[in-house]
């Protein structure tokens, strides 16, 4: 444990200032952990993700996800959209593999999925995963 914080609520993936502690080098929020109220805390290198998962999926163009559908996603507003493939899972959630590692897959926010200028639908990132075997 590193210290006290005001609660995970108050912080976001990616969140650099405002962390209240100098650590003699930039480390940046990399995980929260609402269930026990932890902010986790590491350097820019575990932003890093090559997938997710969202849920609370609107769907636009289609009726379901065809399994391995290649979309562009956007985890941000103003981010590039990212080449990925999404299929959907059992819990009602969608599984988004990104075909290049992205930085900043922040739980809570929206993703939305593009079929070129089609809008394929979206839903609200429920967590990043990393595989660390395509570094």
């Amino acid at each position: 444990m590193l210290g006290k914080h005001q609660g995970y609520p108050f912080y976001t993936i990616g969140q650099r200032k405002g962390l209240g502690k100098a650590f003699g080098e930039p480390m940046y929020v990399t995980d929260i952990l609402p269930e026990t109220n932890t902010v986790v805390l590491g350097p820019v290198e575990e932003l890093v993700r090559n997938g997710m998962q969202a849920y609370q999926i609107n769907l636009q163009k289609y009726a379901s996800i065809p399994p391995g559908l290649e979309v562009a996603t956007k985890i941000r507003y103003k981010s590039e959209p990212a080449l990925s493939l999404i299929s959907p899972m059992e819990n009602g959630r969608i599984a988004v593999e990104f075909m290049a590692n992205v930085s900043g897959v922040a739980p809570g926010q929206s993703a939305v999925f593009y079929e070129e200028n089609d809008l394929v639908g979206g839903g609200i990132i429920y967590n990043g995963f990393l595989d660390t075997s395509r570094q």
